[in-house]
This record gives C-alpha cells, sequence and structure tokens, in this order.
C-alpha cells in the first residue's frame, strides 16, 4: 500500500499543479480579455463620435454650399427698367404721366412679362422717388429678409 500511495502521490501533484496552472492561465486569459474588449469598446466610442463630428462638419458644408449656391443665384436675377412720358389732352384737362414699365431677369432669360405702371406727374415733383416708390422689384420689395421664407434659408 506504501508502494502505490509514493506511486500516485506524484501523480496526484502533477494533475494539482497542472489544474492549478490551467486556473491560473484562465484567470490571466480572461483579464486580457477584458481588456481588449475595453480597448474594443473605446475604439468603438471613438469612432462613433469621429462620425458624429464628420456628419455635422458635412451638413454644415452642404448648408454653406446651398446657402453660396441661393446667394449666386439671386445674384443672376436683375430687373430691366424703362420709362417714358405720356401725355393726356382732353378738353379741359391736360394730363401728364409717366409710364413705367419693368420686366424680371434671370441672366438673360426673361422671367415675366412686362409690367407696367402709370404715374400721374405733379408739377414739381422728384422722378427718381416716383420711379423707386413705384417699382415692383425694388431691392426692398425682393429683400430675402423680408419675405417669409426667408428663415428656411438664413442661419438663426
Amino acid at each position: 500500500m506504501d508502494a502505490i500511495v509514493w506511486l500516485l502521490l506524484p501523480l496526484f501533484t502533477a494533475a494539482g499543479s497542472a489544474l492549478l496552472a490551467f486556473y491560473i492561465m484562465e484567470s490571466r486569459t480572461e483579464v486580457l480579455l477584458a481588456k481588449e474588449r475595453e480597448a474594443l469598446i473605446e475604439a468603438k466610442a471613438r469612432i462613433a463620435s469621429h462620425e458624429r463630428e464628420l456628419d455635422s462638419q458635412l451638413k454644415a458644408t452642404e448648408e454653406e454650399a446651398r446657402r453660396k449656391s441661393f446667394d449666386d443665384f439671386l445674384g443672376d436675377i436683375r430687373v430691366e427698367e424703362r420709362h417714358y412720358m405720356r401725355e393726356s389732352k382732353s378738353l379741359f384737362l391736360n394730363r401728364k404721366s409717366m409710364v413705367l414699365q419693368e420686366r424680371l431677369y434671370f441672366r438673360n432669360i426673361p422671367l415675366s412679362n412686362w409690367v407696367e405702371h402709370e404715374l400721374t406727374v405733379e408739377e414739381g415733383s422728384d422722378l427718381n422717388n416716383l420711379l423707386r416708390a413705384a417699382s415692383v422689384f425694388s431691392a426692398k420689395k425682393l429683400s430675402v429678409e423680408s419675405s417669409p421664407v426667408a428663415g428656411r434659408f438664413l442661419p438663426n
């Protein structure tokens, strides 16, 4: 019996040492795996934040390009004006009027027909102010800031 114990004792010791080495190595691999998972989560978070930043930069760039193209489009719109004096003589009334004609153009393409206004001219009145006040396509009336859709195109 002593011989069997002396033969089995090294086997039990070797098996115990192997089991102990197995559990130690298992715990070390779990620690390394946890560190790798932590690094992976950190990298994914950095990538996600970088993606969000790129998306916001892309949207800002698109907005800027849209705004610039809209400004360029508005820069290509112009108004052509012409005016002449008309006198209508009747039996008792001699009436002087100025006819103002305006047309809206995009580059060289007419966007509207001639819009005609007949303005009665009084003695001593300023014709330039009368022209500016009667214009349909004046800069004041066409300004982007006064437009009801301006909020869609201008930044807050």
